[in-house]
């Protein structure tokens, strides 16, 4: 499914996969669920950039490494609000970050803004949120000021 979505897109070329047990130790790891989409992606790609080098879709290690980070840093935890409920997986490369609720569980794309700490739904789901960053030209699809 995903080739198909991505390959309507010439600026974008998907990876090789992840094994699911990758995705299975990320779980226990991160003490959430990796959303159905998200995990069907990263076994059939692991990530996806744009012509802008931007990971839309970041791998299954960086995912791991990035919210251990979120979750683990000392400043953070002073300046923003709680990380723990949220599943970082993709960036703007400008600051911004892409993530799922995941306490609640929620099919949103959320959009966490490193200059305020809002966020934000951006998108019902990981298809919509892969085909409006690939659309865009390397804009701020998301912004709605």
């Amino acid at each position: 499914m995903w080739r198909e979505i991505v390959g309507e897109f010439e600026s974008a070329e998907l990876r090789s996969g992840v094994d699911a047990g990758v995705l299975d130790r990320i779980e226990v790891e991160l003490s959430q669920p990796i959303p159905r989409d998200l995990r069907s992606f990263l076994i059939e790609s692991n990530g996806l950039e744009d012509e802008y080098g931007t990971e839309i879709v970041w791998s299954a290690e960086r995912i791991l490494d990035d919210n251990r980070s979120f979750r683990g840093d000392e400043q953070y935890r002073s300046l923003y609000m709680a990380f723990d409920p949220l599943l970082f997986f993709g960036d703007n490369g400008g600051g911004d970050q892409f993530a799922y609720v995941r306490k609640p569980e929620r099919d949103g794309v959320f959009v966490w803004d490193h200059e305020t700490d809002s966020r934000n739904l951006v998108s019902p789901g990981l298809e919509s949120y892969v085909r409006s960053a690939l659309a865009s030209d390397g804009e701020d699809w998301y912004r709605t000021e």
